[in-house]
Formats: C-alpha cells, structure tokens, sequence
C-alpha cells in the first residue's frame, strides 16, 4: 500500500514528507493507521545525529491509531482495535520473561537500526522504517505484535501516543525503578515530558517534597501545577545547597530527565545517605563523568534506565486509566500540529517553547 511518511535524511536537511509503498504484514506483524505520534527528544537527536544511528530513516517512536490488518498468527489483537505503539522485543529471552522487554536481548536491533530483526525495512532496503519497532512519522506503521498495546476505545486516541515512550518513562522510574514510596523524597531535574511525568508519578506514589529543577521559569510553573512542591533554577545558586536544605540532608531519590551532562553530577551530589538516582536524559554520544567514589561509598547509587523499567502491555493501560481518572493530566502540556508542519513542530521544540507536540495524521 501506499502510504505518507516524513522521512530523515541528514541533520541539515528538513523532514521531508513522502509517499511510500508499505509492505503487506508479515505473519507476525500488525498494520496500523497512525492517528497521531509525539515528537520525543531522541527523535529530533537522531535527526540532528548526537545519537549517531543510521540515515535515511523515518522516525516517530510515540505512535497511537487503529488495527487495519493483522498476520495470520495474532490472536490478542483484531482489526479495528485502539492501540498505543511502543518498542519491539523478542519475548523469549530471559529479560523478556521477567516482564523487562526494554532491556530484551535484542532491543539495539529491533529498535535502533530502523529494521526488522531479519535486516529487512517494511519500505526498501534503503530506508529504515522500524525505528523504535514503529517509524510512527507516518501515515500508517507496520509493526510486531508485542509493540502495539491496545487501550480502551473511551480514551482520546489522538493524545495517547506518549504513554508508549515519555510518559512511560517517566512514571514508570518513580513506580518500578526507584520504586519510590509515600514520604520519600525526591529531585527531578528537567521539566520536560519525562521529568514532568516523573513530578505526576511521584505525586501519585506520595512523595514529598517533589523538588523540580530547570532553568525556564513556565516549565517551573507547568511542575507546580502538576504537583511539585519545590521549583528551582539551576541559574541561582547553589542548586545542591538548596535541595539538601529542603530535605534536610539530602533527597532520597533523584531523576536526571535533563540530558545535560552537568546535572548529572549534581543529580548525584543532591542525594542522601542511602540514595539512588535514575539516569534518563539522552546526553550526547560518548559523554563520560567522573564519579565520586567517596560519596557514592556512603549508600548511593547511580543507574541508567530505559522506558522506566515498565512491562508496557500492563503499564500503558493503566496509564491510560490514570489520565481518564484525572491523575495524569498532560495534556496541560501539549501542543498538536498538522503532520504538514512538523518542521515548525520540532524547530519549536528545540526552542524549547514546547514541551510535548504530537503531529495528528
């Protein structure tokens, strides 16, 4: 079939949207009409290349839409189903098996090299069309099973393309990787999707105080809003001062959402005697930091984790549940584009005068 894409050809060129004939869904894949996809952060850096993986590929990695067709092996799924797309796994490894696909032993390359597991694109040879098990820059994607998770018909398709990557993420740290408790205090540095997400999901579990860390002053507001309790500004003073008096002698957990080498070290220094900070923001390709191993001897630990560490076929449902009962209101920070402008889309990104867009298809 023929479909519409915006493809990534180098890092000064633009997107450039084209058609492209679509191969028909092997036995064990998935067509979907795309809805809408979430621009994400690692989209635009593998555009830009600071995350060096190969061109020319379609990107999109926050895909939501309809069931068009299905291979002669899917069961769980049927043609006119509401789905939310996320990233591929094998199912069979033993990550997998303990409900851990995003560390599956094959993700690099289901996920990062734009093709199937076999080598093969669902476009050409040329183009990679499986980024993130979906390329979701499209009118229609061509994905496996384990990466299209359905969702309840009563939820706005249209806005739920992030539960399968940022929103993910960022609750899923503060419920399954930090495992974060009432009480528990925390610091969050960066006030995009992720960290916002982090801000919600600390807010559900209880945490106090919920510390937000970024250096424009909205995005501060947007996380008092949605229940931070302390918003700081990296531009004045000592930002670790400042946390260590607010939790009186350091934060139980911290979130590094930012991708800015430098908060990393400050996401660290900020933490408490037993302390544990998650690694989220996707810092520039082969950024290296000194650790000190004297503090970090004193109970504190640093780990990197991906997509929050969540079982997405259980976790993207009930974040869709959240968000229908109120508790997860992001839509408080999204702004929706037509396909046709997602140029402007990701050029207001960069600016960071948008915190989440999502192209409606």
């Amino acid at each position: 079939m023929i479909i519409r894409a915006a493809i990534a050809i180098s890092p000064d060129q633009p997107f450039q949207i084209k058609e492209f004939e679509l191969e028909e869904p092997r036995k064990d894949e998935v067509l979907v009409k795309i809805s809408a996809s979430g621009i994400c952060h690692t989209d635009i850096a593998v555009k830009e290349q600071s995350i060096n993986l190969p061109l020319p590929m379609i990107l999109g990695h926050e895909g939501s839409g309809v069931v068009e067709a299905i291979g002669e092996n899917i069961s769980e799924l049927k043609i006119g189903d509401h789905v939310v797309l996320t990233s591929d796994s094998c199912g069979l490894c033993s990550r997998c098996e303990k409900k851990l696909p995003s560390y599956c032993d094959e993700f690099v390359e289901r996920n990062l090299s734009g093709k199937r597991i076999d080598g093969t694109s669902p476009i050409n040879s040329v183009i990679g069309s499986r980024f993130v098990g979906q390329s979701s820059f499209a009118s229609h994607s061509l994905v496996s099973a384990r990466s299209a998770i359905k969702i309840g018909r009563s939820h706005p398709l249209r806005l739920m393309g992030p539960l399968g990557c940022g929103l993910m993420t960022g609750v899923g740290t503060v419920f399954h990787a930090l495992e974060a408790d009432s009480g528990d205090s925390i610091a969050i540095f960066g006030a995009g999707t992720v960290g916002l997400s982090s801000v919600m999901g600390s807010l559900i579990k209880g945490c106090y105080p919920i510390i937000i860390v970024d250096p424009m002053s909205y995005r501060r507001e947007i996380a008092l809003e949605l229940g931070a309790t302390h918003a700081l500004s990296p531009e004045t003073g000592n930002v670790v001062a400042q946390i260590l008096d607010i939790t009186g002698g350091g934060a139980d957990f911290s979130i590094e959402a930012s991708g800015n080498p430098s908060a990393v070290g400050l996401s660290l220094k900020c933490l408490a005697r037993p302390g544990w900070s998650a690694q989220l923001g996707a810092t520039p390709a082969q950024t290296f930091h000194p650790l000190d191993m004297d503090h970090l001897g004193f109970g504190r630990g640093i780990k990197g984790v991906v997509m929050g560490d969540a079982y997405a076929k259980e976790f993207i449902p009930f974040l869709a549940s959240l968000h229908q009962e109120g508790k997860l209101p992001f839509e408080k920070f999204v702004k929706e584009y037509k396909f046709e402008d997602i140029n402007t889309a990701v050029q207001e990104s960069q600016q960071g005068s948008v915190i989440k867009p999502i192209l409606i298809m």
